[in-house]
């Protein structure tokens, strides 16, 4: 699914996922790199925050599990990354959804079994 979400992914596109632990978030991360050309091994950037990929589209992954405050994000930066040109994906969304740009893409992950889950899409949060 999120492969074949990157064939509609333009510069300035923004997704925000939420789910519980484990529901899938990084695996869907993933997906989107390998839709965009990106080989490279996509992990986490639980503890930096940020990582940033090159393919068909830069792809800057966030991960803001850790973040106890938005200011955090903001002495980051977090918000110039909506205009460097390529898509955002941003796990645990939910915890800077005021930061987040009224474009974004919402997209919740839930687990409905061992190896399955429900995933709905979006555009209001």
């Amino acid at each position: 699914m999120a492969q074949e979400l990157t064939r509609k992914l333009e510069p300035g596109d923004v997704i925000g996922l939420d789910g519980d632990l484990g529901a899938g978030k990084t695996v869907f991360v993933k997906g989107l790199a390998r839709g965009l050309g990106i080989a490279a091994n996509i992990k986490s950037p639980t503890f930096n925050l940020v990582r940033s990929y090159e393919g068909r589209l830069p792809l800057f992954h966030f991960d803001i599990y850790r973040i106890d405050d938005t200011a955090e994000l903001l002495e980051i930066g977090f918000s110039e990354y909506f205009e460097k040109g390529g898509a955002v994906v941003v796990e645990w969304a939910e915890k800077a959804e005021e930061l987040m740009p009224d474009n974004t893409f919402w997209i919740s992950i839930r687990r409905t079994g061992d190896d399955t889950r429900r995933i709905v899409g979006r555009r209001e949060r």
